[in-house]
């Protein structure tokens, strides 16, 4: 006879840690994840141990996935504030003494060699819904005026490192939550219009612009150039182009249903750079075609409605505005890395989600995901 004071078995015991996750979140991740190993084997399997690391960073976003989902919204608006300040407190290091590579200063060594702000990419969001959960119910212009300072300092100081592809990330995660928090359409209107004409302007004097070599206020040299790139890769075809063109020419000769599983000539003759990293997108499209590339679009599009509609029924302004800006980040990772590799958007180094390979980005994931969760489950424990 069994003894009743006998422990139940560890199924039971874990079972409390995993009530309430949103299992049509998870089930959009699990897509995602099976094409990025699917991809990372093809594109990585003779680079090194590019498949191996990258199941392993998977496993350690998965764990801190679990980790933060156990934390209540309650609790992840209390860190809110010292999170940020620490962040910009290691931007401004950086910016002192940081480590230079490649022509950028992006890293700091505090016992382990970090990248700071890649913090800013949960940290930003986070301080933008505790500022306007604060203010809940009396905002005021001012307010807003406050969180777009809150957002500029980190924004600017990741620029001058320069780091465009995470400022850009950085810079969509908090004015998602500024605009989530109800910003007039007057003031949104201005500099979208002002941005568009930018272009159109960008358009009509390339050859001033690009071909004279005339210094354009704001950007960086590179900077410079990659826009230029963008316009005409043909110009330099084996130099600043070739990345381009040559994610182009992998994607086109997909077809269809691609080459094939491990049958990709543009990818494994190594003419796709950064195969395993930002350009793993073109290699995916070679060898599964249009077919893949749908699959993979709905994942992110299944993943980024799943997020938007956890936002929607949040309890709290906090978990909302934190949802939203949490998803539309993912939105932005798969948007500009597929943009930029098929040659609609300039070259700035930010990965596909689940699939580039790179640790950093992905415990950035997990976490943001276990946020996802966190207020998921938060929503459905209150109801039961």
């Amino acid at each position: 006879m069994s003894n009743r004071f006998d422990k139940p078995p560890i199924w039971q015991r874990a079972a409390p840690f995993f009530r309430g996750f949103d299992g049509l979140l998870a089930f959009a991740v699990f897509l995602l994840i099976c094409a990025g190993l699917v991809a990372m084997y093809s594109a990585g399997h003779d680079h090194g141990t590019r498949f191996v690391d990258h199941g392993r960073n998977m496993l350690i976003a998965g764990f801190i996935l679990f980790v933060v989902a156990q934390i209540p919204p309650q609790r992840l608006m209390s860190v809110a504030v010292p999170l940020y300040a620490v962040g910009v407190a290691l931007l401004i290091a950086v910016a002192i003494f940081g480590l230079r590579k490649k022509g950028a200063q992006r890293w700091i060594n505090l016992g382990i060699i970090i990248q700071p702000s890649e913090i800013l990419k949960i940290a930003m969001p986070l301080m933008l819904a505790w500022w306007f959960q604060k203010r809940e119910g009396q905002l005021r212009p001012l307010d807003f005026a406050v969180a777009a300072v809150l957002l500029a300092i980190p924004v600017g100081l990741i620029m001058k490192q320069p780091d465009l592809g995470t400022a850009i990330l950085v810079a969509m995660a908090g004015l998602s939550v500024i605009f989530f928090a109800g910003l007039s359409w007057k003031l949104i209107v201005p500099p979208v219009l002002l941005g568009l004409l930018g272009i159109a302007g960008l358009v009509m004097f390339e050859t001033q612009l690009c071909e004279e070599g005339m210094n354009w206020p704001g950007l960086h040299a590179y900077q410079q150039q990659r826009v230029c790139t963008l316009m005409d890769p043909t110009k330099d075809p084996l130099g600043k182009g070739f990345h381009i063109i040559q994610g182009m020419i992998a994607i086109g000769s997909g077809g269809w249903f691609g080459k094939g599983f491990m049958q990709g000539t543009q990818t494994h003759l190594e003419f796709i750079p950064e195969r395993t990293t930002d350009f793993i997108f073109a290699a995916y499209s070679e060898e599964f075609g249009l077919a893949g590339n749908l699959f993979l679009i709905v994942g992110f599009v299944f993943l980024i409605l799943r997020g938007l509609t956890i936002a929607l029924e949040a309890p709290t302004l906090f978990s909302r505005l934190l949802a939203g800006a949490i998803t539309l980040i993912f939105f932005t990772y798969a948007f500009v890395n597929m943009g930029m590799v098929s040659g609609m958007l300039p070259v700035v180094g930010v990965p596909l989600p689940f699939v580039s390979y790179g640790g950093t980005a992905m415990v950035t994931l997990g976490m943001g995901l276990g946020i996802l969760m966190s207020i998921a489950k938060a929503k459905r424990l209150v109801q039961s």
